[in-house]
């Protein structure tokens, strides 16, 4: 039989496993919005967007000879393609992070989780040292009491804990 793989390398192919799985869950609207968001964030969209203002400016303020200009200052044509192409970026930009959002929740629904388990496993280790330390006559009244408030955490007492305590939006 062979032996256990690494803990941490088995954790991180399990994300690097649920990653890929939400990545193949995509939508064909969702995948083209993260292809159109990749590059639109790039710098080389940045670069193409200041070649291309400054070639129709200049093409269009009479400065380059042979071209004659077609959207005269202050560029209104440009302004309405400009102001079109920042309404539909903005929209996959939206798309993307509306996906992001979800695959954020998600990360945090399994995390939550996981550290609820957590939690209960330490309970029940706590409960069976406080056993076992009964059993060797070890134990003191104020770390049994101290135990004790660690075992009996509950969840929906501490969110509402948590909601009093977080300022208002």
């Amino acid at each position: 039989m062979a032996p256990e793989p690494n803990p941490a390398r088995r954790n991180v192919q399990a994300i690097a496993d649920l990653d890929r799985s939400a990545l193949n869950a995509l939508s064909f609207q969702e995948r083209v919005s993260a292809a159109i968001s990749r590059v639109v964030g790039s710098l080389g969209f940045v670069v193409l967007h200041i070649v291309w203002f400054g070639g129709w400016a200049m093409w269009n303020l009479g400065l380059i000879p042979g071209l004659k200009p077609f959207d005269p200052f202050p560029f209104g044509l440009l302004t309405m393609i400009v102001s079109l192409e920042g309404v539909l970026v903005a929209t996959f930009v939206l798309i993307t992070q509306n996906w992001a959002n979800r695959l954020a929740e998600r990360r945090a629904h399994l995390d939550l989780q996981v550290n609820i388990l957590a939690e209960q496993e330490m309970s029940m280790v706590l409960n069976m040292l406080r056993e076992i330390a009964e059993k060797l006559g070890t134990t003191s009244k104020p770390e049994e009491d101290h135990v004790q408030q660690f075992v009996d955490v509950n969840v929906h007492q501490l969110a509402e804990e948590i909601d009093e305590h977080l300022p208002d939006e």
